[in-house]
Order: structure tokens, then C-alpha cells, then sequence
């Protein structure tokens, strides 16, 4: 996970080109040293909630793929 925010915090110049944790580890308060933490979260929340959904949507599928190779024969 880090090797994948240092390398996009690194090589994405655009702001469209930026991935999640990037945009969520570059959000500044009003003042200098303030950290909005309660946008944090909210912004956190919004972009975990679709990929739970689709993991309990795609959750059987899922485990069939991951049973599938731990059987012999």
C-alpha cells in the first residue's frame, strides 16, 4: 500500500491523474497546520461505500473463484 501512494504521489502531476489515498493525504485545512479530519473521513466513507457494495453484490461469485482453486481432482 505504500509502495502504490508513493509512486502516485510521485509520477500524477494532474489532479484528475491522482488516485484516492493521494487525494485524501492532500487535503489541507484553512490555516497552516489545521487537518481537516472530519472531510478526511467523509471523503474516506464515500469512496469505501462502492466497493463494498460491490463485493456483497459479486460476495458468492467471489468465493467460488477463491474455493475453486483449493480443490484437488
Amino acid at each position: 500500500a505504500w509502495n502504490e501512494f508513493l509512486y502516485a504521489l510521485t509520477f500524477t502531476i494532474n489532479d484528475s491523474a491522482r488516485t484516492a489515498p493521494v487525494a485524501l493525504a492532500l487535503f489541507s485545512g484553512e490555516q497552516q497546520f489545521e487537518i481537516p479530519w472530519a472531510d478526511i473521513m467523509a471523503a474516506a466513507v464515500v469512496v469505501t461505500v462502492p466497493l463494498v457494495i460491490l463485493v456483497l453484490i459479486f460476495q458468492r461469485r467471489l468465493v467460488e473463484g477463491l474455493t475453486a482453486g483449493a480443490v484437488k481432482g
